[in-house]
């Protein structure tokens, strides 16, 4: 068979989730090589994400090489790729989704509620700050760049008392010693998308669509098109402070999501259920919007970026 490259970001989790993929890919008996692409995200490390307001901070270039011809399929971290796909681009699969919610990590407290008052608690996400804001304001929200590793012993040598990171790349990375709590969605609700990987390629390349095709999980793709969906609707992206987080039972779909002001003062928060994944977001979406939603994404898209820049 043809050999497949794969572009990734530089990552430590980037490379297991590129590895992850390639393994599968290679047990198809596919030959697979996996090419290092460097993107802006990857390249501004001393600045909260959340004030980049660069739109595909984490895809632009590793597209480009998709464009170019330089790799055939591009492994993401499905939440940070667009909800819109701006060029021509598609996802060809959504994998089978790991734990979608956040985990409390501490050296010294077993959770949340024990966080003493102005506890030091590291954090890359507004939407995670303003969940956490609006149930501990007494916490002292800091922000965290690095890889796993870095934040981690940033956490082991008391620069913080707590971090909040997504589940699954920890889980995927072996780093679960510090986990002290997984944050149940109506505590802390996850990022739509977190917790699978979308494997993008050229658009209208039905031959490797073909060859992608057992990648897919039916219902991950059902749960992240609906948390997409919502996203799309108002507007905004990861670093944004909104949360999506839907469940799919049989036929019918659940999902939870979370609009915020960054500093916890007001937060919005909408549970439905539905069976079409893309009318339920939109549904949640537009009510979220019209209950002043709007009102605080215009707020929040003043102080950070314009809105079209956002992801």
């Amino acid at each position: 068979m043809a050999l497949l490259r794969i572009g990734s970001r530089g990552s430590q989790l980037a490379l297991w989730q590129a590895n992850h993929i390639s393994a599968l890919l290679r047990e198809q008996g596919h030959e697979v090589e996996i090419e290092i692409i460097k993107t802006t995200g990857d390249k501004i490390t001393d600045v909260a994400l959340a004030k980049v307001g660069t739109k595909g901070m984490f895809t632009k270039e590793i597209e480009e090489a998709l464009a170019e011809g330089r790799v055939d399929l591009a492994v993401h971290s499905l939440k940070d790729l667009p909800t819109t796909l701006t060029g021509p681009f598609e996802i060809a699969a959504i994998t089978k989704r790991l734990d979608a919610r956040d985990a409390l990590l501490s050296v010294h407290y077993n959770s949340l509620k024990e966080l003493p008052q102005g506890a030091r608690v590291g954090t890359s996400s507004l939407r995670r700050q303003a969940q956490l804001m609006q149930l501990r304001p007494d916490l002292d929200i800091r922000p965290l760049r690095g890889n796993v590793d870095t934040r981690v012993r940033k956490l082991e040598v008391g620069e913080y008392d707590a971090l909040i990171l997504a589940a699954a790349g920890l889980k995927r990375l072996g780093q679960t010693k510090y986990i002290k709590e997984i944050l149940e969605p109506e505590v802390m609700c996850s990022a739509a998308g977190q917790g699978a990987l979308g494997i993008e390629i050229r658009l209208g390349d039905k031959k490797m669509r073909e060859c992608l095709a057992f990648l897919n999980d039916e219902p991950s793709r059902i749960a992240t098109v609906c948390e997409r969906a919502l996203l799309n609707q108002l507007g905004g992206g990861c670093q944004v402070p909104i949360g999506a987080y839907a469940v799919v039972n049989g036929s019918e779909i659940r999902l939870t999501a979370i609009c915020a002001r960054p500093d916890g003062s007001e937060l919005l928060r909408e549970v439905g259920t539905g069976t079409d994944p893309v009318e339920l977001g939109q549904r949640l979406g537009t009510t979220i919007l019209k209950r002043g939603g709007d009102k605080i994404l215009q707020d929040v898209y003043g102080a950070n970026a314009t809105r079209s820049t956002l992801r």
